[in-house]
């Protein structure tokens, strides 16, 4: 039977004497960011072992529309749109490309939406990768910040 593929396999567990395995029902799953470059080799042996699945910022599902109509927020709603514009340049961008874009759980776990948590997003998680990013373009990085911090004026 094809269940027979996935035996329960058990093995000792190294300090103890005891046995240890993984139900049948239980999956698991490793999130792997590809920006991260210092990482190849590990990603390519992972890659020969594992299946990969491609997972993409979530700003146009339908959970996080509803959530962001929750807030009922200008500011949120202008700087969701640019963060999908900026993603797209990202895309474009022949040296990043889509592992590169920024995510949607930078906006997430809030009930109520304040300035100061949006400029915190944008001043101490986003600024900071796009100067990763674009270390030798301040131009583009200067313009992006402008366009950010332009959401609150």
């Amino acid at each position: 039977a094809a269940s027979d593929v996935y035996k329960r396999q058990e093995l000792q567990l190294l300090y103890s004497d005891e046995n240890f395995s993984v139900p049948s029902n239980v999956y698991i799953i490793g999130m792997m960011n590809t920006a991260d470059r210092g990482l190849a080799m590990l990603d390519y042996a992972l890659r020969r072992r594992f299946s990969f699945f491609t997972m993409k910022p979530g700003f146009n599902t339908m959970g996080f529309q509803a959530y962001q109509n929750s807030l009922k927020n200008d500011a949120f709603d202008k700087l969701i749109s640019c963060v999908k514009q900026l993603n797209s340049k990202i895309e474009e961008d022949v040296s990043l490309g889509e592992g590169f874009c920024i995510g949607h759980s930078y906006f997430c776990g809030q009930t109520e939406c304040s300035d100061e948590w949006l400029h915190a997003i944008v001043d101490y998680d986003i600024l900071p990768m796009l100067s990763e990013y674009w270390f030798d373009d301040t131009g583009k990085l200067q313009r992006w910040e402008n366009i950010l911090h332009g959401v609150f004026q």
